[in-house]
């Protein structure tokens, strides 16, 4: 099918189509009469047509929530509308204009005036033996979520302000891990005090407001404004892979800690926290070539383009268009977005902006995945909070493929 016909039969827009393509699911190949165009295989094209229009059973459906569907718990915290990310109703790209991490921590966990004003920890904890950094933020962060999760209450039962407390302690301690910065001199921490905050807004830590703290770890102190505004982006984006661990885990009545150990682990995956990584060997690429023969290249691999392109967000990501409007134009990353758009039909997405940012503030390589983690922690621990109030086990049930009952057979 010409790409005319097969939009037709599909009704989505051309960019639908382009992303299908280069996730595998519809086969494309050159048009032989005019290389610039494409061809679109006819029985993969009906296929995503009947599963758009097609009845299903109960079953395929529901498990197919589990992909990309419609939500499989019920949540207040966030969700993706109309093209936006809300939290708790609000515009998370309007709150990135302003908002610390600590405002947008207390806004998802429903903290009032007074609990936000007390909800930080009000001193540095000192160094402990064995508290030296391992060797990548990634292994300082489970390292510090597991010693907590062997030690911390089970959440089950517990006063939802102690929960709050301790969740503050949580994402303290996650950043203290992954910046090196256990112990840090009060005095210095004195010389880049947080900015002021509205009256409701929860007073910042002792070493200052979590911005300000990966900034000067980072010693990217001009740059704070940014670090600030890619964090507030990143604290929650629904029902995710890493949320819904955690909130499978503390369903268990687990600790705190637990389910963001659980959460955390999630990040390890190249599908869900690894992007970071890909995107730059796609970086190389096209620094070694140009930005057209990398993503070619990509896609001719079967694999989904790293940084580029959202389920949730067929017009674009808010969160990437929110961190784009105050970052240069850099090369080759914007070559790269021109070529991706023009090949697969896909735009920046938010790991794509955290890589512009960190190229142009000269942050640290990890420094992506560090405003990840970071920023999504406060999204696990509201949903963790969430989850304590709802005290309910999530159990799915699992749709059975294998054999039927065998009777009176050995099993060799």
């Amino acid at each position: 099918m010409t790409a005319a016909e097969a939009l037709n039969v599909l009704n989505v827009r051309p960019q639908t189509l382009y992303a299908n393509v280069s996730r595998g699911k519809i086969r494309a190949k050159p048009d032989g009469d005019d290389p610039r165009r494409s061809l679109y295989h006819g029985d993969d094209v009906l296929r995503m047509a009947r599963r758009a229009n097609g009845r299903r059973k109960v079953e395929i459906v529901s498990s197919e929530t589990m992909q990309y569907g419609e939500p499989v718990l019920a949540s207040s915290i966030s969700t993706a509308s109309n093209g936006k990310l809300l939290y708790r109703g609000h515009d998370a790209a309007r709150l990135a204009d302003s908002a610390s991490l600590e405002e947008v921590a207390a806004l998802l966990w429903q903290c009032d005036a007074a609990q936000a004003a007390a909800l930080w920890p009000s001193s540095r904890l000192p160094r402990q033996p064995g508290d030296e950094a391992p060797g990548s933020a990634l292994a300082a962060g489970l390292l510090a979520l597991a010693r907590r999760s062997a030690v911390d209450q089970p959440s089950l039962g517990r006063a939802p302000d102690d929960l709050r407390a301790e969740a503050a302690r949580i994402l303290d301690s996650l950043v203290d891990a992954m910046t090196g910065s256990c112990g840090v001199d009060a005095e210095a921490a004195r010389a880049t005090p947080a900015a002021p905050a509205a009256p409701a807004a929860p007073a910042a830590p002792a070493g200052g407001s979590i911005s300000a703290r990966l900034a000067r770890a980072w010693r990217a102190e001009a740059h704070e404004d940014l670090i600030r505004r890619a964090l507030v982006l990143m604290a929650d984006n629904e029902l995710n892979a890493s949320t819904f661990a955690a909130r499978v885990a503390i369903s268990t009545g687990a600790s705190l800690a637990a389910g963001m150990l659980a959460g955390f682990t999630t990040l390890t995956g190249p599908l869900h926290g690894g992007a970071a990584a890909q995107f730059a060997q796609l970086i190389a690429q096209a620094n070694a070539s140009n930005a057209d023969d990398a993503v070619r290249h990509w896609l001719a691999g079967a694999r989904p383009l790293p940084a580029f392109g959202h389920p949730l967000y067929r017009d674009g990501d808010p969160r990437a268009l929110a961190l784009l409007k105050t970052l240069p134009k850099i090369q080759p990353y914007e070559a790269l977005a021109v070529a991706a758009e023009r090949q697969a039909g896909e735009l920046p997405n938010i790991d794509y902006a955290l890589a512009l940012l960190t190229a142009h503030c000269g942050l640290p390589q990890e420094a992506p995945f560090v405003l990840f983690a970071v920023g999504r922690c406060v999204g696990w621990l509201a949903h963790a909070l969430e989850q304590v109030q709802a005290n309910r086990l999530i159990r799915p049930r699992a749709r059975y493929t294998g054999p039927a009952e065998i009777i009176n057979a050995g099993i060799y």
